[in-house]
């Protein structure tokens, strides 16, 4: 079976999740700032001689202990523990579906609670098991506002942005079900990296656009990278934008982690229908906030996102237009084999014609990995995320299958 060959029907792994949450107004310190955590426990009548203790002590617990329950926070005294559950909250969102690709690939669909007078939420995450680490691929909004034609989470309207709690959340919550906390164990079958950490790297490539969600995306990641709590390198956090310009001059300023760049085309007019928000933003505009970006070597690359559309992008012509429009930028290509999904009108290029752009790109001294699929039976590779409320009806999702099958062939 060739790389762009897909698996097999989806087949559900009885994974034990966590059972609907009683949802609750309190506020959750999962997302603050160590500022902003001091002054909620000031105001809840915490001394201003404790503040800073305080703070620590439950970045300890949260970060890097990994708790959820306060009762769990063993050098906290009794009585800030009942001031802490009377006020706070440090719960996981609510697991309503756990699935698991046949080639390891999780998928969690997470329900938050309401915020304001809205509604609850559900979105997608999805851990990558790979030889030497574990990515973890994390939404920043529920939906998405941009349309990219060749999209799956594209056609799902916008609902709203993600709190920086619910960003950190997804990581918090993949930790817990892969073991990657102390004194906690993954499920029985868990596909992982041998050594090291679960979740060695993140990326925000799941649903939304990290850029129009800036402030909350900063947070997190900050909180994300913080040495005395999660602690994740920023050489391992990768953010990815369609090419919203004035915030990727932000992020190289004020977040420091690697850029990832949804690229898709090399002219405007066929970029303006696959990536729409370039009529705002067009190529010249994004290269040159490329770039600009701080840091630039060969040893810190910019990633450039190429999904290969058979009869759209993928021809020789494209491969040399993009070699000058990345002239003189660091930079690392990503190939990404077209993954289907019901109703696009899109086809994944030949695997013949995958490789010749791939061969041309690295002849000319950029390195232009093709991107293996993963996750493709469970729609949870590139391009798939679609949270439960506008996610496929059974006899839709049946009818997908049958078309894979017959196009691809079964395992």
């Amino acid at each position: 079976m060739s790389a762009i060959d897909v698996m097999t029907p989806p087949k559900l792994k009885p994974m034990p999740v966590s059972q609907p949450v009683e949802l609750s107004p309190k506020p959750s310190l999962i997302g603050m700032t160590r500022e902003e955590m001091g002054a909620a426990l000031k105001e809840k009548g915490v001394a201003d001689k404790q503040i800073k203790m305080r703070v620590s002590q439950l970045w300890n617990w949260i970060y890097v202990r990994g708790v959820s329950d306060f009762d769990a926070m063993a050098n906290v005294s009794k009585d800030m523990r009942e001031m802490l559950k009377t006020h706070f909250t440090i719960a996981r969102p609510e697991i309503v579906e756990e699935q698991v690709s046949n080639d390891g690939t999780r998928k969690w669909l997470l329900r938050f609670p309401p915020r304001g007078a809205g509604r609850p939420v559900e979105i997608e995450a999805v851990y990558i098991p790979e030889e030497g680490r574990g990515t973890l691929c994390i939404s920043s909004q529920v939906g998405c506002s941009l349309t990219c034609s060749f999209c799956h989470t594209g056609t799902q309207r916008l609902v709203r942005n993600l709190t920086a709690e619910e960003i950190l959340s997804q990581l918090l919550l993949a930790r817990d079900r892969l073991g990657d906390f102390p004194d906690r164990e993954a499920p029985q079958g868990t596909v992982m990296p041998a050594e090291g950490r679960k979740v060695s790297n993140i990326v925000m490539m799941g649903m939304g656009e990290p850029l129009y969600n800036f402030e909350s995306v900063k947070t997190a990641l900050l909180i994300a990278s913080d040495g005395d709590g999660l602690s994740l390198s920023k050489r391992r956090i990768t953010l990815s934008t369609s090419g919203v310009v004035p915030e990727i001059y932000r992020t190289g300023d004020e977040i420091g982690v690697m850029l990832a760049i949804s690229l898709h085309a090399v002219r405007d007019d066929l970029r303006d229908m696959l990536v729409p928000i370039n009529k705002k933003y067009p190529l010249k505009e994004l290269m040159d906030a490329c770039r600009a970006y701080p840091g630039l070597s060969n040893a810190r690359r910019i990633t450039f996102e190429y999904v290969m559309l058979k009869g759209v992008n993928d021809s020789l012509e494209d491969a040399k237009g993009l070699i000058q429009l990345l002239k003189g930028i660091p930079a690392k290509i990503n190939l990404i084999p077209f993954n289907p999904w019901p109703g696009t009108n899109y086809q994944c290029s030949d695997w013949e014609q995958i490789e010749k752009f791939a061969d041309f790109i690295n002849s000319a001294g950029y390195a232009s990995p093709i991107r293996t699929p993963r996750g493709r039976d469970i729609l949870a590779a590139c391009g798939q995320l679609k949270s439960e409320s506008e996610r496929m009806r059974k006899t839709e999702r049946l009818a997908f299958e049958a078309m894979m099958i017959a196009n691809h062939g079964e395992d």
